[in-house]
């Protein structure tokens, strides 16, 4: 068994470093084979895609917000922001975009 930390991270804690790590193990977007189910403590079910750094395991819930800022991805956006800066990842306008299930 990995000694690796478990991180479940939601789109609002993104961060830049996390969010290269996605583009680069999916550059052309994850599908149904990539995706993790669970439960929460709160018994909710999760929908996750898994990256892994040297020593931490991370599950980021997926959303249609994390599809739409994966496919803009330009790591140049990034670069006055540190790897570990939630703020540097905006929201996502998804207005007129179907399919976002982040409300479930």
């Amino acid at each position: 068994m990995d000694n690796l930390k478990r991180v479940i991270v939601d789109f609002k804690k993104l961060t830049p470093e996390v969010l290269k790590l996605l583009v680069e193990k999916y550059p052309d977007g994850y599908d149904d084979l990539n995706i993790i189910s669970f439960k929460n403590a709160q018994g909710e079910r999760i929908e996750a895609v898994e990256v892994t750094t040297e020593d931490t395991k991370y599950l980021v819930k997926i959303s249609a917000k994390l599809e739409k800022t994966m496919a803009n991805y330009d790591e140049d956006d990034y670069e006055d922001f540190d790897d570990d800066d939630p703020e540097a990842i905006p929201d996502v306008d998804m207005e007129g975009v179907e399919g976002d299930d982040d409300d479930d």
